[in-house]
Order: structure tokens, then sequence, then C-alpha cells
């Protein structure tokens, strides 16, 4: 049943906690004030009682008996008349006091007394009325004496002492409420302090859970993001008690599976990049392509052009040298026009009667980093699937220039150009990465690819193409120079 408890004040929320906690504390509080209150009260309506019986006894004059017996004595000796003294208002009176005191009597014993006095009021009333009665006629003196000092005197003396009995037992009474009190004020006392000893206790106990409730899972989940921050992402928290721990506790695994998808994606995304980035220098080694410019600069020595021997060599240099760059996979956009330069101009020798180039690129866009080898598949493409293709010269332009943030390159080319099904189909093969169509347009696909695993999804290319007119490559790159990097880096 404790573990029950326990577990269920564990899963409560901690605001709902603190307000049982405090709620517990005041309730404690609240029943012992209750006790001493409900004591006090108790013992201030009996102190009370007694006072007011007291009160009552005391309006019973203690010289009842010396005052009525001379007013009796006056009114048989014939020194004051019946109707001037007024002996039944004295009984009357004393007849409402008795009965009063009838009603405040705590005891049993105090209430026969109280009816003793009204009995013997009574009498004594019956025996003022025979003298009342013998005074209407003479001769009846000595009868009255005698009424006097055998009936009257005896009554007076007995209600008296029986009053007098009243306020003495009354007096005991209120003494052993006195002692009664004494002791059930200690008992509450004493009751009072183990109450506030368990009730010190139960807040001690209380605090203790509260605190290890917020402080043990605070320190698991503390020990999990250390592990995960040191790399160890197979770890999870496996806390289950406490609502708003719990809450953190599942959103920190959450972010452990999210962080481990994440770092698995770029794994895979790093690992395609380095494929085809791998591919792409593949490509720029091609040997028909190695062949074929050899076979060109064989050609011009044979035929004792030295200059544009000269000029072949210097452009290949170029042209493996940039595809190299030292091993970065950025490169300033004036190295990369300089590479699609060499490029053009080896295959202008061999295509010189087919092909005319133009590029346009603003000088102060060269320090603008971009990967490596964006231009030259693309170039590649217009040259032998739209300049080749096409009947008579055909002309490829290359342009640039920065749209805010990003930087727009434009390559255009008079060739052949496609017809709408088969632009819908090489954008499909882009964006969907269909490695059916990867062969045919491997240059537009490897490019796109590699622009989007490194900026993202919102950059890479975009085509337009009309057939019999030409086609329109747009690579959108974001707009990052070596400034901005070297002060990113200080």
């Amino acid at each position: 049943m404790k573990g029950f408890w326990l577990k269920t004040f564990g899963n409560l929320k901690l605001n709902v906690k603190i307000r049982l906690y405090f709620g517990g504390i005041i309730a404690q509080f609240c029943l012992v004030a209750l006790l001493l209150f409900t004591n006090l009260v108790k013992y201030n309506r009996e102190y009370n009682q007694i006072v007011q019986s007291a009160t009552t006894a005391s309006g019973f004059s203690i010289d009842f008996k010396s005052d009525f017996d001379y007013k009796m004595y006056r009114i048989i000796i014939g020194s004051e008349a019946f109707k001037e003294a007024k002996p039944y208002e004295d009984i009357e009176a004393a007849q409402k006091v008795a009965l009063d005191l009838q009603l405040a009597a705590r005891t049993a014993g105090n209430k026969d007394r109280a009816e003793g006095i009204h009995k013997f009021l009574n009498n004594l009333k019956k025996h003022v009325h025979k003298i009342e009665d013998n005074l209407k006629e003479t001769g009846h003196y000595d009868e009255n004496i005698s009424i006097l000092d055998n009936d009257i005197r005896v009554l007076t003396s007995l209600i008296q002492d029986t009053v007098l009995e009243y306020i003495y037992y009354d007096t005991l009474d209120m003494e052993s409420v006195r002692i009664t009190m004494e002791k059930q004020t200690l008992k509450t006392v004493e009751l009072s302090v183990i109450m506030l000893t368990i009730m010190i206790g139960g807040a001690l106990f209380f605090s203790v859970i509260i605190s290890n409730s917020i402080s043990r899972p605070i320190k698991e989940l503390s020990g999990i993001t250390g592990q995960v921050a040191k790399g160890d992402l197979s770890v999870r928290s496996h806390i289950k008690k406490g609502a708003e721990v719990k809450v953190l506790s599942d959103s920190l695994n959450i972010m452990i599976e999210k962080l481990s998808e994440l770092i698995e994606t770029v794994k895979i995304e790093q690992a395609n990049l380095r494929e085809a980035e791998l591919k792409l220098l593949q490509a720029q080694i091609n040997p028909h392509f190695l062949y074929n410019t050899l076979d060109t600069i064989i050609w011009l020595a044979e035929a004792d052009k030295g200059a544009d021997v000269v000029d072949m060599v210097g452009a290949l240099s170029n042209y493996f040298r940039t595809s190299l760059s030292k091993g970065n996979d950025r490169i300033s956009l004036k190295e990369e026009e300089l590479h699609v330069r060499s490029y053009l101009q080896i295959q202008q020798s061999r295509y010189k009667d087919i092909l005319e180039y133009e590029i346009n690129i603003p000088g102060e866009l060269g320090d603008c980093l971009v990967p490596k080898i964006t231009l030259q598949p693309l170039v590649e493409n217009a040259l032998y699937h739209g300049i080749k293709n096409k009947r008579g010269k055909g002309k490829i332009i290359i342009s640039g220039d920065q749209d805010g943030r990003n930087i727009r390159l434009l390559i255009q080319d008079n060739g052949l150009g496609m017809s709408k099904e088969r632009l819908k189909q090489v954008l499909e093969a882009l964006n969907k990465k269909d490695k059916g169509l990867e062969k045919n347009f491997y240059g537009l696909y490897n490019v796109n690819e590699r622009i989007q695993l490194y900026y993202g999804k919102e950059y890479g290319l975009k085509i337009k193409s009309r057939y019999q007119v030409g086609t329109e490559v747009e690579v959108i790159l974001p707009a990052e120079y070596k400034a901005d990097i070297v002060l990113t880096l200080e």
C-alpha cells in the first residue's frame, strides 16, 4: 500500500505535489487549532455554567432567615401590618431563585437541593398563610408564636442551610472542573506536541520525496545529456514518474532519436557527395576527351603551329589543375571561370567550325565561392546535346549576376533544344533522381545533386528549352564570399 501511494504521488504534477504538501501542513495546523479551540469552548461553557449557578445562588440573600423571621415576629406582635410587610413577596422572590437554581444545577445533588428549597418555601408559605388567618381573629397570639418558633424559624434555617450547601457543592464542582480542565489541557498540549512532531516529520518526509522527485530525474537527464554530448546516441531516458519531468524525458528521447536520424542522414549525404565528386573527377579524366585533346595537340605540332600547341597545352594544364584544386571542395568563381574557359578553348580547337562561346561574369563576383566543376558539365552538355546536333554554327553564352543573397549563373546555347516531353523527362529525372536518365544527362544530374547536398533543396538547377531554339540552364547558389568565411572564422 505504501508503494502504491508513493508511486501515485510520484506521478503527480509538481504543482499538485506542492499543493498537497502545503495543504497537508495547513490541515494539520487546523486540526491542532480546532482541537485546542474545541476544548477551550467546552470548558469555558462548563465554567460559565458554574459561575452562572453560583451567581444565581448568590441572588438568594444570606440574611433571608433573620430578615424573614424578624418580619414575621413584628407581624405577630402587631408592630407591622401584614399587608405592609408583604411576606408573600419575599417567599415568591425566593421561589424564583430556587427555580433558577434548579435549572442551573449541574449535578443531581444540587438539583435535589434546589427542589428541596422550593418545597421548604411552599411549606413556609402555608405557615405564613396560617398566621395570616389567625391574625384576622384575636386570641391566637400563643399559637402564632408557636408557629414562628417551631415551623417558620425551622424552615428558614433549612432553606438557608440548603442554599449554603448548594453553593458549597457548586464550588467543589468548580474546583473539579478546574482540575479536569488542567488535565485535559495538559493532554491537549501533549497531543498537540505529538501531532506537531508527526506534522514536522511528515513535512520533512514529503519535502524529501518532492525534492527527490525533482532532483533525481534532473540528475538522470543531466547524465544522459552529458553522454549525448560525448557522442553516445544509444542512451535513452527511462523516467516514468513526475508529469513535468516525464515530458522532459520523452522530449529528450525524441531529440536523441532525431539527432541520430540527422547524423545518419548527414553521413549518407556526405557519402553521396563524395561519390558524386569522385564520379565527377573521373569524368574530368575522360580517356576519350584526353585522347582527342592530345590528338589535336599532335596534329597542331605536325602542322608547325607552335603557338597553338602552347595555348592548347596551357589550357589542358589549367583544366586539370582546377579540377584537382588542391583537394578543395569549393573554389572561387574566378577559378571556376578559368576552368570552363580552358575547357571551351580546348573544344573550340576541335570544333572551331561549329562552336563559338562568350563568357560574361562580372569581376566583382570573382571571390564568390562555388562547388568546383559546376559550369564545365553544363557546358559539355550544351555542346554535345545541343550544338553538335544542330546544323551550322552554334554559340554558348555564360553569364552571371547577384540577386540579393543568391548568385545566378546562366548557360545558354542556341543548339537543337528539347521538346516539351523531353524537357519534362529531364526535370523529373533531376527531382526524382531517376537513375535511368542519369547516364544520358549525368552532367546535369551530378551538378544539381552536389549543389543540393551542399546548400539544400532550395538551390540547384532550373532548365528551360525549346526545340530548334536552344536551352537555358540557370544555376542558383547562395552568395558566399571568401572574406565572409574569414570573418566568420575570426
